[in-house]
């Protein structure tokens, strides 16, 4: 009942607003004088990025490529394309879509999906006269200003001002620059499909620009040709036909050129402000922005993407392949210390917006699943044949070992258990627990879901990306306690005023014990498993993944007071070859943490009262123990083409070195650094997940996986 009448006095404070902004701007005259006019055009200042020791690491451009055009040298196609995506009822209303915003108002109080509810007018006026502040008093004087152009201008004036006006990325405002930008060519010269492409952009110039990130601005160019369709303003066929033109894009000629490294995360934080306070805010706000990123870590995580292999060097698109995905957060309170979203080719950034296979990287969520609903460490499971409909998964090796631990089957990643755990938790609480814990991306409902056996196997619809898991696996490092990703910690205007501060909202989303206990288990991933031998000398678990056809390879892991993911594939999405997860990207993980954690407080993870850590024996299958015993050793340890080298062996640091600081020239201290043995171990066979493609479970016999 408490919850309704809130929802209820929302409702009503929103309307009743809604209602006295409709009623000033419709009753009231009102006018900006000439010195409100020239108090509004107060000169553009650049905006700056500060780490987390309050260093300026960034600084935007100032300059903005703006070519004003007119009207009649807009072709009516693009007019539509954005009025049609933008603002269909711009040529009915006043300058306040009544209508709209009522709907969009009812839309995000019901918790639907967010919708925007001003009109083409109102943008003008906020981009031109107002901040970008979200508050009651913003929107009633835009309301005002909407109605005072409107009087004073036409439509067609209106929509004028409004398409020289915004911005597209890449430092163009206004639709002329931006057809120069994008397309070489002149406004008057685009095709449709091109004019639908520029209308995608406004809503987020950064995740939908076509040079960085063609696939979202398709889906979303579609969308505009769609609406288009909708409106009358082109036939189904010339929508259809626009949909399957190539748009040729652009190219910067310095696109080959390697790039700072750090402009991911740039990146990622100016699409936050843009999103928060808009373009011109970040780009002529004179903002000082404070961030999480650690200067020095960053450095590390760009040294150790050098156990990269370099496969593809010959793309159309001219980067090499595969790319990389990193992300390295601290779990106490989800601070990004580092990012790395590729190899500096491209502005499009993986770790955070490539959505990939995550394979038995998966499995850690089942048995914290499991963990949660009462199990342990020493609780046996069947590694025998298992079939589901038309599926019957196999392990990597092809074989089957009998009745296990969950400690062996975890460690050792084996396909089979993992299915039967997460049958017998129910799949439907293994997708609550990963929710819970940082996956954004899982399908929940409708023909594709992932709520069934496959995604034990990390066979999901989408995939996840490098931020969600280093996120989840930090909040089972953090005994359960969640917190969202920051990568902002304060926002200053260019008056000192702090407009933005983050506030921390940890959450306990799974019991400490049940994380507990599922570290304790991956640990022996680092120890005897998977990653056998590429322990840190200090407390720290983790886990392999790899899809079928290492199209995916993973290693994401952690300390009590550091996780990092590291992703590995071809944006193309083929098969690597010979990489798993235990390969280039558990050398990448390995190299970072090392120099890392030399940084920070040594830790070890806390046991929480009640927790059960039993080491058990596996009863197995006495006549495969032999042959299981063989396959334990690496068939593809052999010199290959594109060998990489294998993370050393590192011994725990004697005791009293653990409290050691490092000296003033960030050095570790000498008796807090782990000994390090360069003599090769043997590491277990690599797993390979044996998932299907993301699909409803088969009801058909599906091809035996590959048991390489």
């Amino acid at each position: 009942m408490k919850s309704n009448s809130s929802f209820k006095g929302k409702l009503l404070i929103t309307l009743t607003a809604l209602i006295t902004a409709a009623m000033l701007s419709t009753s009231c005259s009102y006018s900006i004088s000439d010195s409100a006019m020239e108090e509004g055009l107060v000169p553009d200042a650049v905006s700056q990025f500060y780490d987390n020791d309050n260093k300026i690491i960034y600084t935007t451009a100032s300059a903005e490529h703006r070519l004003p055009v007119k009207l009649d040298k807009i072709p009516k196609h693009v007019r539509a394309a954005f009025v049609s995506i933008e603002d269909n009822r711009f040529y009915e209303h006043s300058g306040i879509d009544y209508r709209g915003t009522l709907r969009a108002l009812v839309s995000n109080i019901m918790g639907q999906e967010v919708q925007g509810g001003s009109t083409i007018t109102q943008q003008l006026a906020k981009n031109a006269f107002l901040t970008q502040e979200r508050t009651i008093s913003r929107k009633i004087k835009e309301a005002f200003l909407a109605r005072q152009l409107e009087n004073k201008y036409t439509k067609d004036e209106i929509l004028n001002m409004y398409l020289n006006q915004i911005y597209f990325g890449e430092g163009a405002y206004g639709v002329e620059s931006a057809a120069l930008t994008y397309f070489g060519k002149h406004i008057q010269d685009v095709t449709l499909a091109e004019a639908a492409a520029l209308a995608a952009i406004p809503k987020s110039p950064n995740y939908f620009d076509p040079m960085e990130n063609p696939k979202a601005n398709k889906e979303r160019r579609d969308i505009v040709l769609d609406q288009m369709v909708k409106y009358g303003h082109i036939t189904q066929a010339d929508a259809q036909k626009a949909k399957a033109e190539n748009i040729k894009i652009l190219k910067d000629e310095s696109g080959n050129k390697k790039k700072d490294l750090r402009t991911y995360f740039f990146d990622y934080i100016s699409q936050q402000i843009i999103d928060k306070y808009g373009a011109d805010m970040l780009y002529k706000g004179g903002l000082k922005i404070y961030t999480t990123l650690d200067s020095s870590m960053q450095s590390k995580a760009e040294a150790a993407i050098r156990y990269l292999p370099d496969i593809w060097t010959e793309d159309s698109d001219h980067l090499t392949q595969p790319q990389v995905g990193i992300v390295a957060i601290d779990p106490s309170n989800g601070y990004i210390k580092a990012m790395i979203g590729g190899r500096g080719q491209d502005k499009f950034n993986r770790a955070v917006l490539a959505q990939r296979q995550p394979g038995s990287a998966f499995k850690a969520f089942v048995y914290l699943t499991a963990m949660d609903n009462g199990m342990n460490a020493a609780t046996m499971v069947d590694d025998k044949p298992l079939r589901i409909g038309g599926w019957a998964p196999q392990n990597s090796s092809g074989g089957f070992h009998g009745t296990v631990t969950l400690r062996t089957a975890l460690s050792r990643s084996y396909n089979i258990p993992a299915i039967r755990v997460a049958l017998k938790v129910g799949t439907d609480k293994v997708m609550k627990m990963a929710k819970a814990v940082g996956i954004t991306s899982l399908v929940e409902d409708g023909p594709y879901t992932d709520n069934n056996p496959a995604m034990a196997l990390g066979g999901l619809t989408k995939g996840v990306s490098p931020l969600e898991m280093a996120v989840a696996y930090g909040t089972i490092a953090n005994n359960g306690v969640y917190n969202e990703p920051v990568s902002i910690t304060k926002i200053l205007d260019r008056n000192g005023k702090i407009i933005f501060e983050h506030k921390p909202s940890p959450k306990q989303v799974v019991s400490a014990k049940a994380a507990y206990q599922t570290t304790d288990m991956l640990k022996d991933v680092l120890i005897s498993g998977t990653a056998g031998g590429s322990g840190l000398g200090r407390p720290a678990a983790g886990k392999t993944g790899t899809t079928d056809d290492s199209k995916d390879a993973w290693f994401v892991g952690y300390t009590p007071n550091l996780s990092c993911a590291v992703w590995v594939g071809d944006d193309r999405n083929r098969s690597m070859g010979a990489m798993y997860g235990s390969g280039a990207p558990l050398s990448i993980w390995h190299d970072f943490m090392i120099n890392a954690i030399q940084e920070i407080p040594y830790a070890d993870f806390v046991r929480p009262a009640g927790a059960l850590t039993p080491v058990a024996k596996d009863v197995g299958n006495a006549d495969d123990k032999d042959k299981d015993k063989d396959k334990e050793k690496d068939p593809d340890a052999k010199t290959t083409k594109h060998e990489l080298a294998k993370p050393p062996k590192v011994v725990k640091p004697n005791q009293s070195g653990n409290n050691a600081k490092p000296d003033s020239k960030n050095k570790p201290a000498i008796n807090n650094k782990p000994t390090v043995s360069n003599k090769p171990s043997v590491s277990n066979k690599p797993e390979r997940n044996s998932a299907p493609p993301a699909k409803p479970v088969p009801s058909k016999p599906q091809p035996k996986a590959d048991k390489k």
